[in-house]
C-alpha cells in the first residue's frame, strides 16, 4: 500500500519559499539559492532530484500552481510550460472552482475546492496502491502535517539563511520525526523522516 510523502526544499532557519513572489520570481526573493544543488550538482543529487517528482499523485497549493489570486485566468497551466514535470494527476487546492487542465507528458491539473481531506481522497483514489506526494507550497504542506497526515517528510536543506519567506512548521502542533535516511554534498543535506511514529 502506498504512503503520504512530502519532498520539498527548505533553508537552514525554515523558509522553502522567498519574501515578495510573483509571476516574475514565482518563488521569491533569492529563494533560488534554496535548489542550487538541482542546477549545480545534478549527478551528484540524481536520485533525489528523480524523488522529487516519484509518486503517482500530487497535491499542491494554488499559490505553487499559479500566482494570480480571486478569478482563474484560464490562459494560466501552470509554471512548467507545456509539460510539467510531475506526468500524473495534480490536485491543486482551491477556493474556486475551475475546469481540469490536461498538459503533455501525462500531467491533468485537477482543481478541488472541498479541502486537503477531500484533495487527498481522490488522489488516493487515482494512485491506487502507489504514493502521493504532497508537492507545497509551505501552507499546505503545514495543513497535511497538522492533520497528521504525511507518513514520509523529506527534507532537502540548503546552508542557507532566508531571513524571511514561507515557512515550513508554522501551526502544525507537536510533530515526532524519525530520522531513517540521511545523505548530501556542501549545497545540500537531504533527511528523510518517518513521521508520527
Amino acid at each position: 500500500m502506498g504512503i503520504v510523502t512530502c519532498s520539498i526544499g527548505i533553508s537552514t532557519d525554515g523558509f522553502v519559499a522567498g519574501p515578495n513572489q510573483s509571476a516574475e520570481n514565482p518563488l521569491g526573493e533569492n529563494a533560488e539559492q534554496l535548489h542550487r544543488w538541482m542546477f549545480e550538482q545534478r549527478e551528484e543529487n540524481a536520485e533525489e532530484i528523480a524523488d522529487l517528482v516519484a509518486a503517482d499523485a500530487f497535491i499542491m497549493g494554488r499559490n505553487m500552481f499559479g500566482s494570480d489570486r480571486g478569478e482563474w485566468d484560464l490562459d494560466w497551466t501552470g509554471w512548467w510550460g507545456e509539460e510539467p514535470p510531475y506526468h500524473a494527476p495534480v490536485f491543486v487546492l482551491a477556493h474556486r472552482p475551475r475546469q481540469s487542465v490536461e498538459m503533455a507528458g501525462g500531467t491533468t491539473f485537477h482543481f478541488v475546492t472541498e479541502g486537503i481531506e477531500a484533495a487527498l481522497e481522490q488522489a488516493k483514489q487515482v494512485a491506487g496502491d502507489g504514493n502521493v506526494s504532497i508537492a507545497g507550497g509551505a501552507s499546505t504542506v503545514n495543513q497535511y502535517l497538522a492533520a497528521g497526515l504525511i507518513d514520509e517528510l523529506r527534507l532537502h536543506i540548503a546552508p542557507v539563511i532566508m531571513g524571511a519567506g514561507e515557512r515550513l512548521f508554522v501551526d502544525v502542533g507537536s510533530l515526532k520525526l524519525t530520522s531513517i535516511a540521511r545523505s548530501g554534498t556542501d549545497l545540500v543535506t537531504h533527511i528523510t523522516y518517518r513521521v508520527g511514529e
